[in-house]
């Protein structure tokens, strides 16, 4: 029976497990993935609308410590708003070559759930008026639409007003 048991199990990533183990409903998407597609592109290929869909981005401050930050794929960081939101002076871009020594992950595979260490992390407030989002589920090829609240609660987020927005 165990090995049942084992054979469910395998495949899940560690952010899933980890959603399993507090009881977090999510739906899993699936899609063939031997590089790294961006964000906007794997929304397409699944047919999702890009409002729902959140990429996960990783920073460091000017103290060294490093940030999470989740936002919509079609928006971009505010890097000001992003540093005052974690009370830095200012925060960079975590380098691409970097990605899997802090965080576990790699590149195009990166959620805020279960990385290597619990980092401080935001979610754009515009999360907050969606029933459900879709992010990353810690593999290529594997996406996860669970609601906001949840995200928030697995991974240790609040909420932040972080992405740059129009001035029209």
């Amino acid at each position: 029976m165990a090995k049942q048991k084992d054979d469910k199990t395998k495949n899940k990533t560690n952010a899933m497990r980890i959603l399993d183990a507090r009881k977090i409903p999510y739906t899993t998407f699936t899609y063939r993935c031997d590089a790294f597609v961006d964000a906007v592109q794997i929304a397409d290929m699944l047919g999702l609308p890009h409002e729902e869909v959140y990429k996960t981005l990783v920073t460091q401050g000017s103290s060294r410590n490093y940030y999470v930050f989740v936002i919509p794929i079609a928006e971009e960081l505010d890097m000001k708003k992003a540093a005052k939101s974690v009370g830095e002076k200012s925060v960079s871009m975590l380098h691409v070559k970097d990605i899997n020594e802090v965080t576990g992950y790699i590149r195009g595979g990166c959620t805020a759930i279960g990385m290597k260490k619990q980092y401080v992390t935001r979610i754009d407030q515009s999360a907050q008026q969606l029933r459900t989002l879709i992010v990353s589920g810690g593999k290529l090829g594997i996406q996860l639409r669970l609601t906001p609240q949840d995200l928030a609660a697995a991974s240790g987020a609040e909420f932040a007003d972080i992405v740059v927005r129009s001035t029209l």
